[in-house]
């Protein structure tokens, strides 16, 4: 699905609270298949842009338009964008509303009037790729497990609804290590299936793992929108929008200025052991 962003302005008005204008013109486009990273400092605009994904924000100005379809028409038929786009919010544990696993992820497709026999297909298969076992997890309360597996049981709810968008606000956020990469897992499977995949974090390390291309936002604005080689090169714009480089690069970075030949491009640590086990071979002489 080609998404297409135009002149996009957003105005948050309200009789309770001053006129804020949370996006200024942006322009932008996604093609199928990429996996894009937005980013940016806190009140950059970042959560109200993925909120015009789905149609759940329309814009005040502008036009945002999924395969040629304009959000704001009313000709357009949101409940096909949102079958097609799935959001996930922030925190989507708040969220979780049945008595059940298997009815909350089972919620959506049941919307969509299919069989019983393809509800559970589709909750079976959701729930294994979030990597949860449908057996164990399938008629527990959502509400007294740990809060990785309630943030991979919404993830589930979402990916029951088979998008070909997947959307994730800060996906990682509030989770321990652990529970944060079985979701970074989640995200590598469902983009390597072929779909699109965009994603708010204030983790560059996530960042760097994750995404080709990164969007930054500032005030309002896109700041930046490229690749990451080129972002993580650009220090000036990092150090105007307070944000760091991962910590992988910053590693790498202070070991060559103790003189080592090494790479500084680098966003795994299994990449950096790489580096550093080739600067071991190079002869002493040589580096």
């Amino acid at each position: 699905m080609h998404i297409k962003v135009r002149n996009l302005t957003f105005i948050f008005s309200s009789p309770f609270s001053p006129i804020y204008t949370a996006l200024k013109g942006i322009s932008l486009d996604i093609i199928p298949r990429e996996i894009v990273a937005i980013v940016g400092p806190t009140g950059s605009g970042k959560t109200t842009l993925v909120q015009h994904f789905n149609g759940l924000l329309l814009p005040t100005k502008g036009t945002f338009s999924i395969d040629s379809k304009d959000l704001s028409d009313s000709k357009t038929d949101l409940a096909w964008v949102r079958r097609n786009v799935g959001l996930v919010f922030q925190f989507p544990e708040i969220q979780l509303f049945e008595e059940k696993v298997y009815d909350d992820v089972a919620f959506g497709p049941r919307n969509l009037r299919l069989s019983e026999w393809d509800v559970e297909e589709r909750v079976r298969l959701s729930l294994k790729l979030v990597g949860l076992n449908f057996g164990q997890f399938k008629d527990l309360p959502p509400f007294r497990l740990s809060g990785g597996e309630k943030r991979r049981i919404a993830i589930a709810g979402v990916l029951a609804m088979n998008p070909q968008v997947l959307v994730l606000d800060e996906p990682t956020v509030g989770l321990d290590r652990r529970a944060g990469h079985l979701i970074e897992a989640v995200i590598q499977k469902y983009h390597i299936q072929g779909k699109t995949v965009v994603f708010v974090s204030h983790d560059m390390d996530l960042v760097a793992r994750l995404a080709k291309r990164v969007i930054l936002l500032d005030s309002g604005r896109i700041r930046f929108d490229g690749s990451k080689e080129d972002l993580f090169k650009n220090e000036t714009i990092l150090k105007q929008a307070g944000l760091a480089l991962p910590q992988v690069c910053q590693f790498m970075e202070k070991v060559k200025k103790m003189g080592r030949p090494v790479r500084t491009d680098v966003y795994t640590i299994n990449e950096a052991k790489d580096e550093l086990e080739k600067m071991k071979r190079i002869p002493e002489d040589n580096k």
